[in-house]
């Protein structure tokens, strides 16, 4: 089961950039963040004709999250349970049917800036539901894997230039220490466990030419439970298509299953 976690940053904007993607790469399963389409206005069809199952969680203009699959879903979710007035489109799980079942969520962890501030205090609050969701599904003890824009720079290797995001939402100590707090649960962060060393991201910003620098940060992230991280034979980050014609900020992280 090859599933991959790209924050697409707007679906109508790069539909044609995701599904060159699709036809080229074909996962099994795609996590998509930042569909910025409410779900009835989602562009189902040219999805559905590659043989795609598509479950949406949208929001008009902002946020928004989907899972693409070519194996069946069930038992859909949507919205991290944990405040029942949070209106914002972050969070989808389905239950992907293969050779195992393995449960898949799909996130967009809120960015959190300007820090201090109402919206690092959002973030904070989102990533303790994280939590107590992530502890919820290891009891389970199924296949389980969290995927998606974490806005989260896990250590400083992770960042091309580190002094930059020192006082960044994504870098602070409280952002890194809950993010450390939902691994030390019993997750394995994916990447982490098959590849070492700096240079590795996953996000390029449109301005001052970081692409080209590669001036980069890596913040999409996928957490597997034990029972998925048995299953783990390969996990790459797909760097080169930052280069594509009209590309997404981010670009696709992938974990393969054997499942």
């Amino acid at each position: 089961m090859r599933i991959a976690t790209y924050n697409i940053n707007g679906v109508k904007a790069r539909i044609e950039t995701v599904l060159a993607w699709l036809d080229d790469s074909a996962p099994d399963v795609a996590l998509l963040q930042e569909i910025k389409s409410v779900d009835e206005a989602f562009p189902r069809a040219p999805f559905e004709e590659r043989g795609y199952n598509v479950e949406t969680h949208g929001q008009k203009g902002f946020n928004g999250v989907a899972i693409l699959s070519k194996r069946p879903l069930e038992d859909v979710t949507r919205g991290l349970p944990g405040d029942a007035g949070d209106e914002q489109a972050r969070w989808i799980e389905a239950t992907v049917m293969g050779a195992r079942a393995v449960r898949i969520c799909g996130l967009y962890l809120p960015n959190g800036n300007p820090a201090p501030g109402p919206k690092y205090d959002y973030k904070l609050a989102w990533m303790t539901r994280l939590e107590a969701r992530a502890k919820t599904l290891l009891a389970s003890e199924e296949p389980v894997v969290l995927a998606g824009d974490y806005n989260v720079i896990p250590q400083d290797e992770d960042a091309a230039r580190p002094e930059a995001w020192a006082s960044d939402a994504l870098a602070l100590p409280q952002t890194r220490a809950a993010f450390r707090r939902i691994v030390n649960l019993g997750y394995t962060e994916a990447f982490r466990a098959r590849v070492q060393g700096p240079g590795h991201y996953s996000f390029w910003d449109y301005q001052a030419g970081a692409w080209s620098r590669n001036d980069g940060i890596r913040i999409d992230h996928l957490l597997l439970s034990p029972q998925a991280a048995d299953l783990m034979t390969e996990c790459r980050i797909e760097a080169e298509q930052r280069g594509r014609e009209k590309p997404s900020d981010h670009v696709p992280v992938w974990v393969t299953l054997d499942a």
